[in-house]
């Protein structure tokens, strides 16, 4: 259980150094972000409380799914948008170009291995990959159920005024795949990716 606790902790960490990673470019937000930021930018919250309120909206929505929960769930909900937060306040505002390319390519694989330790915990996913994972267990595979997440996601970001970029669309095309492939790295109990 220590081994687990610890691979979640790491997992969560690295999710939101990834996400980080993606907002301090500045080529385009993951598409959730675009969503948190709006909601940041809208009120008092900062883009990490944003995130950890929406994170709890979606703990309800699980629970009609009846999605197995955890620690890690609730771990999720709280750490992640603690992580961003302080990795924002960290890494300052890069003028550098090439750091912000390199900072937006790297932010989704970053993303991806951190899911693959914290999911491959089996402590809970977190809530938006509770929502891949509740599409999972219905019989799609986890890179086309994170691919459908993130789009949606970026739908209702547009709809809300939300600007994207390039950053944007590789985070959409490359979270999935990345997530499946650490995912199946990381968890020794995982199953065969589906194509």
């Amino acid at each position: 259980m220590i081994l687990r606790a610890v691979r979640l902790a790491i997992g969560l960490v690295l999710f939101g150094v990834g996400l980080s990673l993606v907002i301090l470019g500045d080529f385009g937000l993951p598409p959730w972000d675009i969503f948190h930021q709006g909601m940041a930018e809208q009120t008092w919250l900062t883009i990490g409380t944003a995130m950890i309120l929406v994170g709890v909206v979606l703990l309800v929505i699980l629970l009609f799914l009846k999605e197995p929960l955890g620690i890690g769930t609730v771990a999720n909900v709280l750490a992640i948008g603690l992580v961003v937060d302080v990795s924002l306040e960290l890494g300052g505002n890069p003028s550098n170009e090439a750091v912000r390319i390199i900072c937006t390519f790297l932010g989704p694989i970053v993303v991806a291995i951190g899911s693959g330790f914290y999911i491959g915990a089996r402590l809970g996913p977190g809530p938006r990959d509770g929502l891949m994972t509740a599409l999972d267990r219905r019989g799609v595979a986890i890179w086309k159920a994170r691919t459908l997440i993130e789009g949606a996601a970026l739908a209702c970001g547009l709809a809300m005024g939300g600007t994207i970029g390039w950053g944007t669309v590789w985070f959409v095309v490359s979270i999935g795949p990345a997530v499946q492939f650490f995912l199946g790295k990381l968890d020794t109990q995982a199953k065969e990716p589906e194509s």
